[in-house]
Parts: structure tokens; C-alpha cells; sequence
């Protein structure tokens, strides 16, 4: 990063992905900041889960909530982020999150260090029809996924949400 030039992003800028019910908005990748952190903004509808349930031995995640509310497990607590609220996600915890609302929810998603974001990358591309396939590829990221947990959340919120 020594000597790079300044980035300025605008608020449509960045690498989008182009469909789904969680659109990720990349604004800066592990291979843009030494490694160091990622930076993804997550874009929700309304009820819209934004991943299974997982945890990852790596990575430390803080979401900001940039627009809307969340919800939010982690470390076996549910909580309710609103706009200008973080929400911490150490590694090693059980965690996920959704937009309970009916209104569109965006998110910062602050992971460190990077990397972890190229499994959004991944699911963009890869629908999750296959759960083994999910978590062999979770794996390779240091991640578990609990498709278990992720189906009784799901049932406790009226199945409301598409994944």
C-alpha cells in the first residue's frame, strides 16, 4: 500500500453483485490493503437472511449499520441493530444476520484481516442448493456453517426469509 494512490469511491461504485435478495458491494479486498482487512457493503431486501449460520477460526467481523435495521446472532444472543448501530462478531462465535424489516437494510461489513469477503465472492456465483458443497468451501476459509441451526432460525421468524 506504501505509495498507492488515494481511492475515492462513489456511492454506486465498487464491484456489485448483480442479483439476489443480499447484493454484496465490494469496496476494498485483502488484495487492496496488505492483507490487512476487507471492506463489503451488503445490500438487504426486506426478509432476507444474509448468510447460514457460521463461524470462522480467522476473522474478526463489525457490521455498521448504514441504513435500516438488522437482526443478529452471535455468540447465542439475538439482538437488533438499527441505523448507526455496530454489531461485533469475534471470531470463533456462531453468528448471522438478516433484515427483519420491510424496507431495504444496508450494512458496512469491516472484516479483518481480509480475505473471508472472497467467500461472498463465491456465493454470488454459487447458489446454495448443495449444503456439502457450501461447507467444504467454508472450510477452505477457516468457516463452519450450521445448516441445522440456520433451518430453526428460519422456522422461529416464519420462514420470511429467502436465501
Amino acid at each position: 500500500m506504501d505509495g498507492a494512490a488515494p481511492v475515492v469511491l462513489g456511492p454506486e461504485d465498487g464491484d456489485i453483485s448483480p442479483e439476489g435478495r443480499v447484493r454484496d458491494r465490494f469496496l476494498l479486498e485483502a488484495h487492496q490493503t496488505g492483507g490487512h482487512f476487507a471492506l463489503v457493503e451488503h445490500r438487504f431486501e426486506p426478509h432476507s437472511l444474509a448468510a447460514p449460520m457460521h463461524r470462522h477460526s480467522r476473522e474478526d467481523e463489525y457490521t455498521y449499520v448504514v441504513r435500516g435495521r438488522i437482526g443478529a446472532i452471535t455468540d447465542g444472543r439475538e439482538v437488533l441493530a438499527e441505523t448507526g448501530d455496530l454489531v461485533h462478531k469475534p471470531r470463533g462465535q456462531w453468528h448471522t444476520f438478516w433484515n427483519p424489516g420491510d424496507e431495504e437494510a444496508r450494512v458496512l461489513e469491516l472484516i479483518s484481516p481480509g480475505g473471508f469477503e472472497q467467500l461472498f465472492r463465491w456465493m454470488m456465483t454459487h447458489p446454495v442448493e448443495d449444503p456439502a458443497e457450501l461447507a467444504v468451501e467454508a472450510a477452505s476459509y477457516g468457516a463452519e456453517v450450521d445448516m441445522e441451526a440456520t433451518v430453526r432460525l428460519l422456522q422461529e421468524h416464519a420462514g420470511e426469509f429467502d436465501f
